[in-house]
């Protein structure tokens, strides 16, 4: 089902084409540190949606009339980004029926993480556009507890057993932490080196050969799809990337099952 940030990359693609000069074209790409003197804004939505949606562009914009000549660049693209944050509320309702508003649009800073990142090109310039998405469903609220509602009803007194007779308490179910194989806590400080993969590609010899700098090799994912977590040969967890302190890092979105994680051990001894 089509998400808010889905909304606002529609919207965002349209309106940056139509409100800035020189019509630049919005396109997605792998997260790139921002240069000092950043900027961005923050929504805040409600309603059948609700959270935080945040926009960090790198502060180099600035320096480029997209707002046109003598216009105050920054307060323009408040005012351009808080449309696109309203206009894709509008775009959510109208694709899947869901309602939400924005309810505060405020200055930020920074983030620490982001969502997606985005290229905007303009002649023979481009600048860095990076966004964090933390809109999702409100959560149900927590129902009643029957058991604590329902008044008290006292139980019959236990028959005495017989003297005979033995009393058995059945074992608790094994966690799924010790359904592994016994012995397995030896391995746990074992250290193994874990690699991201953003897509793979065959290319015959003689290409490789001609490869010089400045070539590009496309890969056989989207830059949307979530990238590999390698151990050994084996794929061990997916998830999005992401900036940490100015590095590369993984927000994980899918794990295999431990047994399978085990299994990349295996192949490395």
């Amino acid at each position: 089902m089509m998400t808010y940030l889905d909304c606002w990359i529609s919207v965002a693609t349209a309106l940056f084409s139509q409100a800035l000069a020189g019509e630049p074209e919005l396109t997605e790409s792998l997260p790139k540190p921002l240069a000092p003197g950043s900027f961005g804004f923050a929504a805040t939505l409600a309603g059948e949606d609700e959270g935080r949606f945040s926009v960090i562009l790198d502060g180099t914009v600035l320096d480029a009339p997209l707002m046109g000549d003598g216009a105050d660049q920054k307060a323009g693209w408040n005012e351009l980004l808080r449309e696109v944050a309203d206009a894709a509320s509008g775009e959510l309702l109208a694709k899947t029926g869901k309602k939400c508003r924005v309810e505060s649009f405020e200055a930020i800073t920074g983030e620490s993480k982001v969502s997606r990142a985005f290229q905007l090109k303009a002649g023979d310039r481009s600048w860095t556009i990076l966004v964090r998405d933390d809109i999702r469903a409100p959560k149900p609220a927590a129902q009643p507890d029957a058991a604590v509602a329902a008044p008290p009803v006292a139980a019959p007194a236990p028959s005495p057993a017989p003297a005979s007779a033995s009393t058995h308490t059945p074992s608790p179910e094994p966690s799924a932490a010790h359904a592994l194989s016994p012995g397995i806590e030896l391995l746990l400080d074992v250290e193994l080196e874990a690699t991201l993969r953003f897509g793979c590609r065959e290319m015959p010899l003689g290409e490789i050969l001609d490869l010089g700098p400045g070539d590009v090799v496309q890969l056989d994912r989207h830059v949307a799809d979530p990238v590999d977590l390698i151990v050994g040969d084996k794929i061990v967890a997916r998830g999005e990337v992401v900036l940490v302190n100015g590095n590369f890092g993984l927000r994980v979105t899918e794990v295999a099952a431990p047994k399978k994680r085990l299994e990349s051990i295996r192949c490395l001894f």
